[in-house]
């Protein structure tokens, strides 16, 4: 999967074999937004449109359209992996938290969209 941006938004673009059309679901609004098109302009064309339609509809019932996140989420892992992830992050001179915290910011910076 790929990501695209259209006006700031990020939208997921995955393939859709079955009906031979990309399609597009932007991430992280208050709702849900899609679009199709069988090539990559008309993709971004379709999504331009769905995105306003989305961000209209929000303005005319007064909701705020980006989700907001509260920085936190639980991640359970197998208790031989959190013995693991303790051990190195010790090594690093790191809590846990500080240094997945570290490895994820890494990683978002890798795969920046």
């Amino acid at each position: 999967m790929n990501i695209m941006t259209i006006n700031g938004f990020h939208a997921v673009i995955a393939y859709d074999e079955e009906i031979d059309m990309f399609r597009g679901e932007f991430t992280g609004l208050n709702g849900g937004a899609d679009f199709y098109a069988t090539d990559i302009s008309s993709l971004r064309r379709e999504g331009e449109i769905s995105l306003r339609v989305f961000l209209d509809a929000c303005r005319e019932r007064g909701i705020e359209p980006r989700k907001q996140y509260s920085g936190k989420f639980n991640l359970r892992v197998p208790p031989d992996l959190h013995e693991q992830l303790a051990a190195q992050a010790a090594a690093h001179g790191k809590s846990i938290n500080a240094w997945i915290l570290d490895l994820l910011k890494e990683q978002a910076v890798a795969h920046a969209c």
